[in-house]
Order: structure tokens, then sequence, then C-alpha cells
């Protein structure tokens, strides 16, 4: 199994880069965090053999141009090992901390995709640019702007998505699917891959040209860490946001949604992970020994990828990685 771990800014990442390299994951990634989410990438790219990978950047902040010639970029300097992962994130931060538009966020994520293809068609086959959309229109590009065919060919580009509209025009239009992190096996089998499949189908094609990588929050036991209390925190965190609550509907856990989101507001972060029991936490993450963590994780992608990404609430020791890593062969 392919194994993708995070960097968390820039100051260490070729060190940290190196490091997890030498544990055995195969990739990095990095999530539009307190930190750019390109600059760990560009610095981690000269850390040979592994892949990189944004896990997400967020799309409609920024525009198809820009996105075309960063991953354009980053496909060069890793010689063809970067996934361009995308995402739209919530109509809340894409309003109030961005400032830009959230409508029609499915409709408007699919056009983008079309839209970095065919910028990437105008340099690696001289095709001509005219890309007309009802979000996006790209018709001029002039030969000094034009870095030419990229020997790597262009990045493949994921999207992450939960909601089954979004997943289901992920697996029409995209190269694969980014799973969220706040998930369960169940939600996995039950709601997110019947999408795929159904995404597949409209779009005619096969399940082996498109790519399902869940990404899976993992707790390592250790000193201080027996009840996993920052990552009570960062499901209570997940549990409290409208778009997440699907994942707990799924297991009957619905009402806690509203509870939590209200108890957020009210800036009462430390009580909301209280409610985070058991059973939603071993449920929702990959928690213990790093064989009991890899017991989890073969568990719930059984059937479906062969890649998945480590969240980690915070930066799990390396050996424990190495350990992990192991244990999923």
């Amino acid at each position: 199994m392919k194994i993708m771990t995070a960097l968390y800014g820039p100051t260490d990442a070729v060190e940290r880069a190196q490091l997890l390299r030498e544990a055995g994951a195969s990739g990095v990634f990095t999530f539009e965090g307190p930190f750019d989410v390109f600059t760990p990438l560009v610095l981690a790219s000269s850390v040979k053999g592994l892949d990189v990978m944004s896990n997400v950047a967020i799309a409609f902040p920024r525009n198809p141009i820009q996105l075309a010639h960063q991953a354009n970029d980053l496909q060069l300097l890793t010689e063809g090992r970067f996934i361009l992962g995308l995402g739209t994130q919530v109509r809340a931060q894409i309003e109030k901390r961005y400032g830009v538009a959230f409508d029609h966020p499915v409709a408007r994520m699919t056009e983008m995709v079309g839209a970095l293809r065919a910028i990437f068609a105008a340099w690696n086959d001289d095709a001509r640019l005219d890309f007309r959309g009802e979000f996006y229109r790209h018709t001029l590009m002039t030969p000094t702007f034009v870095p030419g065919p990229n020997p790597y060919g262009p990045p493949p580009i994921y999207l992450g998505a939960l909601g089954p509209r979004l997943t289901r025009a992920t697996a029409e239009v995209a190269d694969g699917l980014l799973v969220m992190p706040f998930g369960s096996k169940r939600y996995l089998h039950e709601k997110t891959m019947p999408q795929v499949h159904a995404g597949l189908a409209a779009a005619g094609r096969s399940r082996d040209q498109f790519a399902v990588v869940p990404e899976i929050i993992v707790s390592v036991d250790a000193e201080g860490n027996r009840d996993h209390h920052s990552t009570r925190m960062l499901l209570a965190f997940y549990g409290s946001t409208p778009a997440y609550r699907p994942v707990l509907d799924a297991h009957g856990w619905g009402d806690l949604q509203p509870e939590l989101n209200a108890m957020s507001k009210q800036g009462r972060w430390q009580e909301m992970a209280t409610l985070i029991d058991d059973e939603i936490l071993y449920t929702i993450a990959a928690c213990g020994t790093p064989a009991e963590i890899a017991d989890h994780i073969r568990d719930r992608v059984v059937g479906v990828s062969d890649r998945i990404c480590l969240y980690q609430p915070g930066p799990i020791p390396i050996d424990a990685l190495a350990e992990i890593v192991d244990a999923l062969g």
C-alpha cells in the first residue's frame, strides 16, 4: 500500500520529507492551513522518489491559469510525481475568509477542471485555447506565456469531495477522488463508492481509470496521548460543521452536529471534545498502537484503494510511522 503523509510548513519541509521517505512513506501532501499549500511541495520536490500532492488547494480563490502554472512547475520539479488536489472548502470560509463567491460549487468545480484541461492542452498539444464557461473564460494564450510541452505530461487532477453530487461529478471529470478525513468505513463503502461508480458509468469510464484516495485520521497511543484528546477535539470541530453531518447520520449520530455547532459559536471548544465518545472516536479515527492503526486502515479501505493519506492531528513519531508503514506492507 502506498502511504502519503503531511508536511506542515516551509521551514522544515525538506528535512521532514527526507525523514518520511526513510520511514517508508511513498509521498507527502500539504493542506490549506496556516501556510501556503504549494511552497512546501516546491521545497520537498528536491527529495527524490517521493510523490507530492496538494491535499487540498482551495480552488475558488484561485483561477485556472494560476493553478495551471503552479501545477506545471511542480510536475517539472518532481519529474512527473505531482498530483494537483483541489477542494471547495465550505461556504463560510470561502465567502468570509477568502472573500470570493461560493455559488454553484459543484458546477464551478467541474468547470474549473475543464478549464485546466483546456490550458494543459494548449501547452502540451498546441491546441487553440478557447474555453468559454459560465464561471471561467480563457481565450488568449500568446507564445510569451506558453511553457511548452511538459516532458512528463500534465499532472493528474484529484478533487476532494464528501457530498453525493460533488463525489459523482468528481468521478465524471477528474482523475481521482480525495476522500475527506472525517469519514468511516460505512460511509466510504455505502455512500461514497456508489456515487463513484455512478459517475464513472455516466462518463463511460472504467474503475481502473480513476483513483480513490482515502484520508484517514490517525492517533498513536503514547505517553500523554492515551485519551486521544487532540483527536477528539479535531472530530468535534469537523462534526460541528453542517457539511459533515452526513457522516454522523450514517451512524445515527446526526443530532450531535447541531449541538456541536451551537457550542462552537459559544467558543466552548474544550467541552466539545467531551461529546466525542469512544465509539465515535474509534469509528472515524484510527487510534491505538501502530499495528492497531494499520488494522483499522486495512479494514476500511479494502477493495477501494491501494493508496491512502494519513491525517495527523499532530506529527506522530517517525518510528511509529515506520511501524504503520511496515504493518501495512
